[in-house]
Order: structure tokens, then sequence, then C-alpha cells
């Protein structure tokens, strides 16, 4: 039996509490441990990016963005992957995910499989 300890890690960073425990459920579901918080600022308090295998975050919040938030992991030499989530149509906004160095942006509401996709392969790659 493999202990919660041995589980890949995996965290959530998003303002908006509905999804971010619809998306805990989903990644719980997969066989992760997941750790979640409601903003950037607490997770990059919590010593936590030094431990997950994978972040899967909002681009819009107060404070740091998603992309701000992958940008200040980079600054502290923390490579660890980020997976942003957007509703937005913004160009600007859109151009910025694309460029920030995230493994992909998913567009609201995405299909979950996509989610899924996404985070087994950055969990796998070395």
């Amino acid at each position: 039996m493999t202990s919660a300890k041995s589980l890949p890690m995996i965290v959530i960073v998003d303002d908006d509490d509905s999804l971010r425990a619809a998306t805990r459920s989903l990644v719980r579901s997969l066989g992760y441990e997941v750790h979640d918080y409601g903003n950037a600022e607490d997770f990059l308090a919590s010593g936590d990016a030094d431990r997950a295998a994978c972040l899967i975050t909002d681009v819009n919040m107060p404070g740091l963005s998603g992309i701000d938030l992958k940008h200040a992991l980079a600054g502290r030499g923390c490579s660890l992957p980020v997976l942003l989530m957007t509703a937005s149509t913004d160009e600007n906004i859109l151009d910025r995910a694309a460029c920030c160095g995230a493994i992909r942006t998913l567009r609201k509401p995405f299909d979950c499989r996509d989610l899924i996709d996404t985070l087994e392969a950055a969990v796998a790659a070395p």
C-alpha cells in the first residue's frame, strides 16, 4: 500500500473557492496529494513550491496573478511545472500566458480530460 507521503503533490492556487474545490476533488480522485491556496502570496509563503510536482493556477487573481506567480517562482530558481487556467478572452493576457513558460494554458470552461492529460504529463516528466 502506498503512503500519502509518497504521492506526488499537486498545488492549486485559485481565488474562486468553488473552482478550487472542484479542481481539488478531481486531482485527489487521480490519486495525488493536493494542497490548495486562495492566493499566490499564501502559496509562496508556504514552502510547498519546493515539494510540489505541479502547480495549477488561475491567471486572474487579486494580488499576484498566475503569470506573476510563474515569474516569481522562476525568479527563485524554481522550475515547478505550471498549468494556467483562464476565462479571459483578452488577447494581451492570453499572449502573456503563452509566453510566460507555463506548460499549458487551459481556457475555462475546460474539458477535465485536458487538465488530467496535462497534469499526468507534467508529473511523469523527469
